[in-house]
């Protein structure tokens, strides 16, 4: 009789293990690049297939307050994911945001379907530097991954530093495959 109350209590736990990892994998996306690249010789060229086009116009002038923002978000790069976490020894998606900002005296909500309601939602071809990133990693339209654009490149590739399930804090493309179509909206917070 124990032992059947033993095998119960373990599947149990199995069960909730599979749904905290499976919750894990969905909440803030992965951060695998789909695009190839193919060396010609004297340069490589970098093929990306059906990737929405998402740019920005941005002039390239940012705030001493953004930059400073930027600067606290950059001296996390290569921190490791963290579920839950929000501290320098691990980071969730959210909880990434949410120290960087709380570094700089502003407060976002913890969550990061929660921080997709503050600000104003933008057109990504206004984004700059400093504005937060929204993601759908599960598909459908459910906020579950959140990232700070970083820089905006000459030809208006948008990059942005997050937390990523699979290599801790990093900078990333919305030119990247898996990104560009994860990717559902911008907000301004500053």
């Amino acid at each position: 009789m124990e032992d059947g109350l033993f095998y119960k209590s373990l599947k149990m736990k199995n069960a909730l293990f599979l749904l905290v990892l499976s919750m894990f994998i969905i909440s803030c996306g992965s951060s695998k690049s789909m695009t190839t690249k193919k060396n010609t010789g004297s340069k490589t060229v970098v093929k990306t297939e059906n990737l929405r086009n998402l740019e920005s116009r941005f002039d390239g002038k940012i705030s001493k307050s953004i930059t400073d923002i930027l600067k606290d978000a950059e001296k996390y790069i290569g921190t490791p994911y963290k579920f839950g976490g929000n501290t320098s020894s691990g980071f969730d998606c959210s909880g990434f945001t949410v120290k960087v900002f709380e570094d700089n005296d502003l407060k976002l909500p913890r969550r990061s379907s929660d921080q997709a309601e503050v600000g104003n939602e933008i057109d990504i071809k206004e984004v700059k530097p400093g504005d937060l990133l929204f993601f759908a990693t599960g598909g459908g339209s459910r906020v579950s991954h959140v990232g700070i654009v970083h820089d905006i490149g000459s030809d208006g590739e948008v990059k942005f530093i997050h937390a990523s399930t699979s290599k801790g804090v990093i900078i990333s493309s919305l030119n990247e495959k898996y990104w560009n179509n994860a990717y559902l909206h911008a907000q301004r917070v500053l």
